[in-house]
C-alpha cells in the first residue's frame, strides 16, 4: 500500500496549473488530472457487499492534502486531513490513467473489495472511506506513521529472541484473520507491515493488499505473484493455496531471528533454485543462541510440502508463541541488527531505482500507444491478428524474425484468444520499451549518478537516499556502498548497480504486468532445465 514516511511535495491548491512547456503530466497529480482529460470509466460501480463508494465528490473539498507519503505504479500516497473532523490519515489516489488494461481495473477493484471485506482487525490497516471521480479512484485508510518493521528494530539498539517472537506472533495473527476470513495474502514481506505510531508499544499493521484474493476451501491458484525471497516452492510450481502465507511468514521470521533471508542467490533463477531445494541453514551464527523451540517452529513453517506445513493456527498453537513471553531474552547479538540494518537499506535502493525507472512511462507515451494502435488496426475491430502485428511492426522499421513476433504475440495474448486488444498491446509494449530495456537502466543509474561521470559515490548516494534512509545515516550509505561496490574502488559502477538488480527485486513496483510476465518466463525456464515439475491439470487462474 506505500503507507510510509517519506517525505515529498506538497499537494497543489485545487486552481489548475499553469501549463509548462515541454513538462509531461504527472499522471499521478490530483490537481493535474483536472485539466488532463479525465478517462470516462467508473472502477467501483459493481461492488456490491455492504461497500459504500462516494462518487461526484471532490475529494479535495472534503479532505486537506499534505506531503507525499508513498509512491506506485498506479499512484500516490498522501498525507491527509478530514477537514471536518480533523483527523489526520492517508489517502491512496490511484490515477485511471494509469489503469491501462481490464486486469489493472480488477486488481484495484480486488484489493477495495478485500480490504472492505476484512473485519476491524488491531494488526491490519483500516480502510475509512472509498471515493471515486473522473480522474481517479481515492483510498482513505488509517495512518501508519511509526516506520518500517526493520527500520524500528535497528534504531531499538537492543534485540533479543523474546522480542522476535512478539514480532512473530503478530505476524501469523494476521494470517490467521486473512485465513479464517477466505483471503489470501500472497504478498507477506516485511516492507508489507509498519508501525501505527512512534511509541515504543505501538501496534504492527498489514498495509498492502494488492496482490490478495479470495479463496474457498480446496481452490487452486496458479498465478505465479509474490516477492522472490518469500516465494513458496508451490507457486513456482503454479499450484497453490492458502499455505503460501504460512511459507512467507516463516520466511519472515528467519528473518527476524537472524538478519538475512532463507534462500538467497545473485539472480532470481539462483533465489528460485535454493526455494525449490529447500534446504534452510540452522549453523551459521546467532543460530546456536536460538532456541530449539524457535527453530522448530521455522522448520514447520518452512515445509516444503504444503501439505505437511503447519497452518496457521497450528503456528499459533506452537509452544515458542504460545510462551512468547517467556522466550529467551539473551541478546540475538550485533550481527542480527546489522544484517537487519543492510537488508532494510538494499531493499531502500532497489526501490529507489524501481521507482525511477517507473516514473519513466510518461503520459505521452502512454497516448502515443493509442495512436500505434490504430495504426495496426486495419480493420478497426479493435483488436489485432498476427497478422495485423506483423505488418505493423514492419511498419515501425522492426527487423523481427516471425517466429520472434510469434513469441512476442503469444506473450501478450494472455487469455491465449489469439488477438491483442488495446490493453495487451499497451502492456506489452511498455514492458518491451521500458522495463527490458538496458536505456532505463542507464536512465534510473544516472539518476543516482549525478555528476554524470559514470560512477555514483558516496555523496550521490546519501543524496539520492536522503528521504528513505534519513540524511544522517551515513552507516547504512556506507553498508549500501559495501555490498553493492563488488571491486572496492569506493564507487559503484553501472555494471555493478545491474547485477545488484538482479536479485530479489520485486518488479511489480514498476509493472504488474512484467511482474506476471517474468515470474512466469522464470518459472517456465525451469521446467524447460528439468528443475522444477509443473502438473498438467494445473489451473491457469
Amino acid at each position: 500500500m506505500g503507507i510510509c514516511c517519506s517525505a515529498g511535495p506538497q499537494l497543489q491548491s485545487r486552481n489548475p496549473p499553469r501549463k509548462r512547456a515541454r513538462k509531461p503530466t504527472n499522471l499521478f497529480d490530483i490537481e493535474a488530472s483536472h485539466v488532463a482529460g479525465a478517462p470516462q470509466f467508473t472502477v467501483l460501480q459493481k461492488l456490491t457487499n455492504g461497500l459504500l463508494v462516494q462518487e461526484g465528490v471532490i475529494i479535495t473539498d472534503k479532505f486537506l492534502f499534505g506531503k507525499e507519503l508513498g509512491r506506485g505504479e498506479f499512484g500516490i500516497t498522501y498525507l491527509c486531513t478530514d477537514r471536518v473532523t480533523k483527523q489526520v490519515m492517508a489517502c491512496k489516489s490511484i490515477s485511471k490513467r494509469k489503469l491501462r488494461t481490464a486486469v489493472d481495473v480488477e486488481d484495484v477493484r480486488r484489493e477495495v473489495l478485500i480490504m472492505h471485506h476484512l473485519p476491524p482487525h488491531p494488526n491490519i490497516v483500516t480502510l475509512k472511506g472509498v471515493y471515486e471521480d473522473d480522474n481517479a479512484v481515492h483510498l482513505v485508510m488509517e495512518l501508519c506513521e511509526g516506520g518500517e518493521l526493520f527500520d524500528r528494530i535497528v534504531a531499538r539498539g537492543h534485540y533479543n529472541e523474546r522480542s522476535a517472537a512478539n514480532i512473530a506472533r503478530t505476524i501469523v495473527e494476521v494470517v490467521q484473520a486473512c485465513h479464517k476470513h477466505g483471503v489470501m495474502h500472497r504478498d507477506l514481506k516485511p516492507e508489507n507491515f509498519l508501525f501505527a505510531n512512534k511509541h515504543e508499544n505501538s501496534p504492527l499493521k498489514a498495509i498492502d493488499f494488492g496482490l490478495s484474493v479470495m479463496f474457498k476451501p480446496g481452490e487452486r491458484f496458479s498465478e505465479i505473484v509474490g516477492s522472490p525471497y518469500y516465494m513458496a516452492p508451490e507457486v513456482l510450481k503454479r499450484n497453490y493455496g492458502p499455505e503460501v502465507d504460512v511459507w512467507s511468514a516463516g520466511v519472515m521470521i528467519y528473518i527476524l531471528l537472524c538478519g538475512v533471508p532463507p534462500f538467497w542467490a545473485e539472480t532470481e533463477q539462483g533465489v528460485a533454485n535454493a526455494i525449490l531445494r529447500g534446504v534452510v541453514d540452522f549453523s551459521r551464527d546467532p543460530w546456536p543462541r536460538v532456541s530449539e523451540g524457535a527453530k522448530s517452529l521455522v522448520r514447520k513453517m518452512l515445509e516444503s510440502d504444503p501439505k505437511r506445513r503447519f497452518t496457521a493456527q497450528q503456528v499459533l498453537e506452537h509452544p515458542w508463541l504460545q510462551n512468547f513471553k517467556r522466550a529467551p531474552e539473551v541478546p540475538l547479538g550485533e550481527v542480527v541488527r546489522s544484517r537487519l540494518k543492510h537488508f532494510s537499506a538494499m531493499n531502500k535502493l532497489k526501490k529507489k531505482a524501481l521507482r525511477v525507472i517507473a516514473e519513466l512511462i510518461s503520459g505521452e507515451e502512454v497516448e502515443g500507444l493509442k495512436a500505434m494502435f490504430n495504426m495496426m488496426d486495419t480493420n478497426k475491430n479493435g483488436v489485432l491478428t498476427f497478422e495485423e502485428f506483423k505488418t505493423g511492426l514492419r511498419k515501425l522499421g522492426s527487423h523481427l524474425a516471425e517466429h520472434e513476433i510469434r513469441q512476442l504475440m503469444d506473450v501478450g495474448d494472455v487469455d491465449k484468444k489469439g488477438t491483442l486488444d488495446y490493453g495487451k498491446f499497451a502492456a506489452l509494449t511498455l514492458q518491451l520499451q521500458k522495463v527490458n530495456n538496458d536505456e532505463y537502466l542507464h536512465k534510473a543509474f544516472s539518476y543516482f549518478d549525478r555528476d554524470g561521470n559514470g560512477f555514483i559515490d558516496m555523496n550521490e548516494l546519501k543524496l539520492a537516499l536522503s528521504d528513505d534512509v534519513g540524511p544522517n545515516d551515513q552507516n547504512v550509505i556506507f553498508d549500501i556502498m559495501k555490498e553493492v561496490d563488488t571491486d572496492k574502488d569506493g564507487r559503484i559502477s553501472y555494471d555493478e548497480f545491474t547485477k545488484m538488480m538482479q536479485a530479489g527485486i520485486d518488479w511489480r513496483k514498476v509493472s504488474r504486468h512484467y511482474s506476471r510476465e517474468r515470474l512466469n518466463s522464470l518459472s517456465d525456464k525451469l521446467v524447460k532445465e528439468g528443475t522444477l515439475r509443473v502438473q498438467d491439470n494445473d489451473l491457469r487462474r
